[in-house]
C-alpha cells in the first residue's frame, strides 16, 4: 500500500492538490490506513488553527522565533564597505551619580555614530545564565523621520551567523543569543553594500550578576572596614 508524506497531506488539507490526486488520497484514507489518517488529522488541525488566528503574528514574535536557531547564511552580498563608527556613550564609563561611591548595573548601554546613522544598543544578560538579549535601534540623524524598516541585522562569530533579524519601521530590533567572546553585531545598509560593525560586550562571564554581585560588594566592604 502506498503511503503519502506529510508535505502531501499538508497540501491536501489546504486544498492545493489536483482533483485526481485528491481522489486517490481520499480512497487511501477510506482503505483504512491508520498512519496516514493520523497524519492527515494533524495537518488538518494545524491548517484550521492557522485560518482561525485573529490577526497577523506580531513583529516581536517573529523576531523572537528567528533568534532561537542560528542562521547559517549572512545577507547575500559579496562586496561591501565598512562604515567608520564612533562610540559616543558607554554606560560603564559614565560617572556615578553625585554622592555615590559606586553603582551597580546588570546590563550595558552604548551609543554609536556611523556616518549619518546612530546605533543605540542595550545588552540585557539573563541572571545566572550565559544567554543575553541585545536590543537596539538604528536611526538617521540627518533625517530623523526616515523609516528604517527591514534593515538586516545579525550577530556574527567570525564568518558564522549566530542570530539575525530585521528592523521594524522605527529601526528597532531585538535578538537573543548565547554569549561568547569576539561577537560582532552587523547592520547592513543600502542593500547590503555598506555595513556597520561593532563588538558586543560579554557580560555574564565578565561581570557578577544578581546575588553573586551583592555578595562580592559586601565582601569588599567588610575587607575595607578591617
Amino acid at each position: 500500500m502506498k503511503h503519502y508524506e506529510i508535505v502531501q497531506w499538508v497540501d491536501f488539507a489546504r486544498g492545493l492538490v489536483t482533483r485526481d490526486e485528491g481522489l486517490r488520497m481520499r480512497d487511501h484514507l477510506s482503505a483504512g490506513c491508520v498512519d496516514c489518517r493520523h497524519l492527515f488529522k494533524f495537518c488538518r488541525s494545524v491548517c484550521e488553527t492557522s485560518r482561525n488566528l485573529p490577526a497577523p503574528v506580531p513583529d516581536w514574535v517573529v523576531r523572537g522565533a528567528k533568534s532561537v536557531a542560528p542562521i547559517r547564511t549572512a545577507p547575500k552580498t559579496r562586496r561591501f564597505s565598512l562604515i567608520p563608527v564612533d562610540l559616543i556613550y558607554d554606560s560603564f564609563l559614565a560617572p556615578a551619580p553625585a554622592g555615590l561611591r559606586s553603582s551597580w548595573q546588570v546590563g550595558w548601554q552604548g551609543l554609536y555614530h556611523a556616518a549619518d546613522c546612530s546605533l543605540d544598543l542595550r545588552i540585557e544578560p539573563e541572571l545566572k545564565s550565559s544567554r543575553a538579549a541585545v536590543i537596539g535601534q538604528i536611526t538617521n540623524r540627518t533625517a530623523p523621520r526616515m523609516e528604517m524598516d527591514n534593515i538586516p541585522v545579525c550577530l556574527k562569530l567570525g564568518k558564522k551567523v549566530i542570530a539575525e533579524t530585521v528592523s521594524n519601521r522605527f529601526g528597532e530590533f531585538q535578538m537573543e543569543y548565547e554569549q561568547q567572546g569576539r561577537l560582532q553585531l552587523c547592520v547592513y545598509l543600502e542593500g547590503g553594500t555598506k555595513r556597520i560593525q561593532v563588538p558586543l560586550r560579554k557580560l555574564a562571564a565578565d561581570y557578577p550578576l544578581g546575588g553573586d554581585r551583592l555578595k562580592l560588594e559586601n565582601k569588599k566592604r567588610m575587607s575595607n572596614r578591617t
